[in-house]
């Protein structure tokens, strides 16, 4: 890996100057390079014919109020590339800084497609034009919303705004503004043999999983395309982690995915323990991938249930929901919590396994397999749910890379990438599994890959079980949280420090890292910046359901009505994974 990053980094010096491009070392080793604008389309375009195939996220930084930044380039906003080369199995990170007040820089969506939505989402929460950017509006506010809610001045509370009022001048401009009006999306209302109608799917629909919207221009049955409009649920998740200290922000983590659970605690707590430089206990580890792995079960249960129920079989739901209240058992026994057991540390977890958790365990794990064979053969096996799944909602691999789909969406197509075994962290390179792989890029090979995914995730659980390891539960450094209280006995200095780690939170060093996590329904990333303070100046979360939904139009076109809950359910997203 060294050597590639040296080639690629020579490659670059000997296209653009060495002048061209300023090294920055971060804490994640991650290649990371500062590029000027006028260089960043004809450099990414470099790096993807050199096999950085995938953009992996893009994001915008305000870096007007960053303490501790003399060694960066003089910049009021940077854009922030991060592109993956699956040959390679790396990371490069390029930025660009930025000056003024409302910045402009070019669009890379001629290079790659997925950088519509990241752009938009840009421009929405920063206020940074993308020229050349095919539709530069609001993605996630309202088209009306005044301001850009990740700049540095715009309000983090509503008690810092005015009280609100929708008066009917507001009311009616407010529902002028959610009229569909395709000849801005560059779609024609009529062929030269037919007149194309326009259907809303929601955002109040039950095939959509939630308040998502979908604009579907039709031509009889036949979807010829298809407008997605998110954000109903967006909350602000990355402006709360530049206002809640690095402890604090851990139960908002749980609320990404809502259904991953304790998996967002662990994406989110890996970067800090990066920027900590705090080594985790092989207990600790273990106990983190047994959690993960159950509710990795869990939200596979959840979607085999509602897909099932989407496609018109009623009974699976109802017999895989009273499974999953199992699990919760299970989880509840642990972490004294279900949904949202807001379970791990910064260092480890919050307490040690209870007395009898290994029974628990082991009563799950003989009873799950014939269970879930019950559950494949009444869905899988049914010819009506393959009829409906089986060549539709397909995409090549090559297409998948191009969209950054991850998770079982990739592995759908032959390609065996998983992070927990190409990039292993949290100790699952102790653990023996297989990667699921199917071949078609379907609905159907979709699902399979998730149903065999649980029997690896049940296989990861019993390793778990047979060789949980001894020692700590947390690891023994003065910035995990809470800090070990039997220090606080033998001295004033250390009682104090607990006090303060406590109430205020502890100081993370500064610098910049990512981590990457295989969650529940693809990679999940935080990219955090520190500048030496209790709380993030920067927080990154990199969602899969983001480019998944931002790829539902290209699998749709073609197929009808009917086929689009089945994508839809396939696709297996969270709409606040999407929003944040």
């Amino acid at each position: 890996m060294e050597t590639a990053i040296h080639d690629i980094l020579t490659d670059l010096q000997q296209r653009f100057g060495a002048d061209a491009l300023q090294q920055q070392r971060t804490v994640d080793g991650i290649l990371t390079l500062w590029i000027s604008k006028a260089n960043i389309v004809a450099a990414v375009s470099f790096l993807q014919l050199q096999g950085y195939s995938s953009l992996y996220d893009l994001c915008g930084i305000d870096e007007r109020d960053r303490a501790r930044k003399e060694q960066l380039p003089v910049a009021d906003f940077s854009v922030v590339y991060l592109l993956l080369s699956y040959k390679e199995n790396n990371f490069i990170r390029l930025k660009v800084p930025l000056t003024g007040e409302y910045p402009t820089l070019p669009s890379i969506t001629s290079v790659f497609l997925n950088a519509n939505w990241y752009e938009r989402e840009i421009y929405d929460m920063f206020g940074i034009r993308f020229d050349g950017h095919p539709h530069l509006q609001r993605l996630l506010m309202p088209l009306s919303w005044p301001g850009h809610p990740l700049r540095k001045e715009h309000p983090a509370r509503a008690t810092e705004m005015g009280p609100f009022r929708l008066w009917d001048e507001k009311q009616d401009a407010e529902q002028e503004a959610l009229r569909f009006k395709p000849a801005e999306w560059g779609l024609q209302s009529h062929s030269e043999d037919a007149d194309f109608m326009f259907l809303n799917i929601g955002p109040q629909h039950p095939g959509t999983h939630g308040v998502l919207r979908i604009i579907l221009q039709l031509e009889g049955e036949e979807i010829v395309d298809a407008v997605p409009e998110i954000g109903f649920h967006h909350r602000g998740a990355e402006k709360m982690g530049e206002r809640q200290s690095w402890h604090t922000y851990i139960p908002y983590t749980d609320r990404i995915d809502y259904l991953g659970g304790v998996m967002n605690n662990l994406s989110y707590l890996l970067a800090v323990e990066q920027l900590a430089g705090i080594t985790i206990p092989d207990r600790a580890k273990v106990i983190r991938v047994m959690l993960c792995e159950l509710f990795r079960i869990n939200s596979h249960l959840v979607w085999f249930g509602t897909f099932a129920q989407d496609l018109g079989q009623l009974s699976p739901v109802f017999y895989m929901f009273t499974e999953r209240e199992k699990i919760f058992d299970v989880i509840e026994a642990v972490c004294g919590g279900r949904m949202h057991p807001n379970w791990f540390r910064i260092g480890g977890v919050a307490q040690d396994l209870p007395n009898g958790w290994d029974q628990l365990v082991r009563d799950f794990v003989k009873r799950f397999p014939a269970k879930l064979k019950e559950f494949n053969d009444m869905v899988m096996r049914n010819s009506l749910i393959k009829a409906r799944t089986k060549g539709i909602g397909v995409y090549t691999l090559e297409e998948a890379i191009e969209w950054g789909v991850t998770g079982p969406g990739i592995r759908a197509c032959g390609f065996d990438w998983d992070f927990r075994k190409k990039r292993p962290y949290s100790g699952y390179e102790m653990f023996d599994f297989d990667i699921p792989i199917a071949q078609h890029g379907d609905c159907y090979d979709r699902s399979v890959v998730r149903v065999a995914e649980m029997r690896e995730s049940l296989r990861i659980i019993e390793q778990c079980l047979d060789n949980m390891p001894a020692g700590h539960y947390k690891a023994d450094h003065p910035l995990t949280t809470p800090p070990i209280k039997k220090h606080t006995m033998e001295d004033i200095e250390t009682l104090i420090t607990h006090f303060l780690n406590v109430s205020w939170g502890p100081v993370i060093p500064p610098g910049e890292a990512m981590s990457c996590v295989e969650a529940t329904k693809g990679a999940t990333s935080y990219y955090l910046i520190s500048d030496g303070n209790t709380s993030s100046y920067r927080t990154r979360i990199r969602t899969p359901s983001f480019p998944h939904m931002q790829m539902v139009p290209l699998i749709s076109r073609g197929y009808t009505v009917a086929d689009l809950l089945s994508i839809l359910g396939s696709v297996d997203y969270v709409l606040a994974d999407i929003d944040r």
